[in-house]
């Protein structure tokens, strides 16, 4: 256990460290209520502009999770942070954010959008008392990707969590939400 907060901590430190670097610490860390809830609003926006059912699974949906921008930098080793708001009934419900890093050849930054839909009260319930969620580990988590004439997959539909993830140029293909980290912060 004690090792694993290390890793915890050692993760996030370096997370800190390559946005720093990548110029994007105004934008990423210590976002105010006001501007989460301002990228939430947009990021929902482009949501239910980009992906035809997103109306009808966010009417369906008990909790959604959203995190406007996710910045992601590194030059071989890299990470990834950004802030959100989980909204239950069309309100902003608690601030959370998400980090994760990764090993492997990668050079740069980017900014994505996450929205994490959780269907079943059990999935949120779950979340909600979680003291650090971990996308695969803690839940697992339908990525949902685009099939002919823009629907999803029914089964990916009938998933107790259902991940989406945008950039700048819309809906990403074969990225994985495993191993992001999720934490509840204090706003």
């Amino acid at each position: 256990m004690a090792n694993s907060k290390r890793k915890d901590t050692l993760v996030l430190a370096f997370l800190v460290l390559i946005v720093a670097i990548a110029g994007f610490a105004g934008d990423a860390v210590a976002a105010t209520k006001a501007e989460i809830d301002a990228g939430v609003r947009d990021a929902l926006k482009q949501f239910h502009k980009e992906v035809g059912v997103a109306k009808e699974l966010s009417g369906k949906a008990k909790g959604m999770l959203v995190f406007p921008s996710v910045i992601k930098a590194g030059i071989g080793i890299g990470g990834e942070y950004g802030e959100g708001a989980l909204r239950i009934g069309g309100k902003t419900s608690g601030y959370y954010s998400t980090a994760a890093a990764s090993v492997g050849f990668q050079l740069g930054a980017q900014s994505k959008t996450v929205i994490i839909l959780f269907m079943t009260g059990s999935a949120l319930s779950d979340f909600q008392k979680s003291k650090g969620w971990e996308a695969g580990v803690s839940g697992s988590v339908a990525l949902a990707t685009i099939g002919a004439g823009g629907t999803i997959e029914t089964k990916t539909l009938n998933q107790p969590i259902i991940g989406f993830v945008f950039s700048n140029k819309g809906l990403m293909y074969n990225l994985t939400l495993e191993g992001s980290k999720i934490t509840r912060i204090k706003k």
